[in-house]
């Protein structure tokens, strides 16, 4: 696994078969969902079953999204999953304030995970981004936004997508994952689609299919190109810590060293 998170495998908590599957995918980091995945008479037996796999430690990290805060089912599923061992983090759906997350935070110590799916949500990005150290990161819920903003095609979300990288960043936090794609058959779709989150400063996928996490993957690490560049720079760098110029001519200060520094981190050279 890399040291950043790049796939996150979202798998229906109603189907302990699939989670089991799941956990050997190569995921880096695998989410039960009793959310969207689950319908509404599924809720208990999901929640039950997610907790009887999570009482002990895993192998890859598990983090749970629950149910909406402000629905009926949420408070049921943050007192049953919230303190079991092989719980790695709660991701919060339709978060509209930095209160909501301020009394889940009150509540546990797990690392926070925040989903804007809203109008409201994103108007807040920032706010919610910094609402609380609990909080490691923010991301994008495409599907509901799409509905909440009657948006007919991608040009329409990628104002929505750089408002909540620069949020990210600015309070503080990781490069936010993609939302999903969700055909699990367009590989090649998928492919172009993580070229452009990547151009806009997203970093790795969620995924619904062991299919699409390779695709992400490769998306997301760097080129061999890439790789020889960053190690250009950060050498220049250690020889002469200020500003210059490469013989190939390409500027290089802090940010630029910085930038390289994180693209050799993606594939452990760093």
């Amino acid at each position: 696994m890399t040291p950043f998170p790049l796939t996150w495998l979202y798998v229906p908590g109603d189907r302990p078969h699939v989670v089991a599957k799941a956990l050997v995918s190569g995921a880096d980091v695998v989410v039960i969902d009793l959310e969207d995945a689950v319908a509404p008479d599924r809720k208990e037996y999901a929640r039950a079953a997610t907790a009887d796999l999570l009482r002990e430690h895993l192998p890859v990290p598990v983090q749970v999204r629950v149910n909406a805060l402000d629905g009926p089912w949420a408070a049921a599923d943050l007192a049953a999953v919230a303190p079991l061992a092989g719980v790695s983090g709660l991701r919060l759906p339709k978060v509209t304030s930095p209160e909501q997350v301020r009394r889940v935070a009150g509540a546990t110590t797990l690392p926070l995970y925040a989903l804007l799916e809203t109008a409201l949500g994103i108007e807040h990005a920032y706010a919610v981004a910094a609402a609380h150290p609990s909080l490691r990161g923010i991301s994008l819920g495409e599907a509901d936004l799409r509905a909440d903003l009657g948006l007919r095609d991608e040009a329409g979300l990628d104002w929505i997508r750089s408002r909540v990288v620069v949020a990210a960043r600015a309070a503080g936090l990781p490069p936010p994952p993609q939302s999903v794609h969700p055909d699990i058959r367009d590989l090649r779709g998928l492919a172009a689609s993580c070229a452009h989150g990547r151009a806009l400063g997203f970093l790795g996928r969620a995924a619904i299919h062991p299919r699409q996490l390779p695709v992400i993957e490769r998306a997301y690490l760097p080129t061999e190109a890439e790789v020889e560049q960053a190690e250009t720079v950060v050498k220049a760098a250690s020889a002469n810590p200020g500003a210059q110029a490469l013989p190939d001519g390409r500027f290089v200060d802090a940010a630029v060293v910085a930038a390289a520094r994180r693209t050799l981190s993606l594939v452990g050279r760093s």
